[in-house]
């Protein structure tokens, strides 16, 4: 499950296209990784193979059940805004984040990886400008290369070039502010 305050990734590609993010409208005008109106929930099921696909919150409550996409979502909407207002302590924008939820039993439980630069984009306050893409402490120079190739996303995933490495490194090693 995605929460998005900022309009960036996949949101933003669905933007342009239709509008929307995970059939949510947004307001016209908007640009790459503007700030939205209000953060959104926008739900996502693993693909058969590849990477996240992006659905909407009924979709979502079609697979889960009502009470559960509710649950899922608000969930997700209080944990992202405590990180977001932890990290802007910290100078640092939580533009988007993904939690992964699964059930032991009868039990929700979060699980995987939360809040870390391969399931979030961490973008510097101090050098935040709406209008193209970020400066980041996550995984964003691998996500940009990768989207230059010729590639349909399935496994193996291309190598990557040495440079890309050492910015992807360079980017999650920045320290946080005290």
């Amino acid at each position: 499950m995605r929460r998005r305050g900022y309009l960036s990734g996949s949101g933003w590609k669905e933007y342009r296209q239709h509008g929307t993010v995970c059939g949510i409208p947004l307001p016209p005008g908007l640009r790459d990784s503007d700030r939205l109106p209000e953060p959104i929930f926008t739900p996502a099921t693993k693909a058969q193979s590849g990477h996240d696909e992006n659905i909407s919150f009924e979709a979502s409550a079609a697979v889960v059940g009502q009470e559960a996409a509710a649950k899922l979502r608000d969930l997700t909407m209080a944990i992202y805004r405590k990180a977001s207002d932890y990290a802007e302590t910290r100078g640092i924008i939580l533009a988007d984040t993904k939690f992964e939820f699964g059930m032991i039993g009868d039990e929700l439980v979060l699980g995987d990886e939360v809040l870390t630069p391969d399931s979030s984009r961490f973008w510097p306050r101090d050098q935040y400008a709406p209008g193209a893409a970020q400066k980041s402490y996550d995984k964003q120079f691998v996500r940009d290369y990768l989207e230059t190739l010729d590639w349909n996303k399935q496994p193996p995933a291309p190598p990557l070039p040495d440079e890309v490495i050492r910015k992807t490194a360079r980017s999650i090693a920045k320290p946080m502010k005290p």
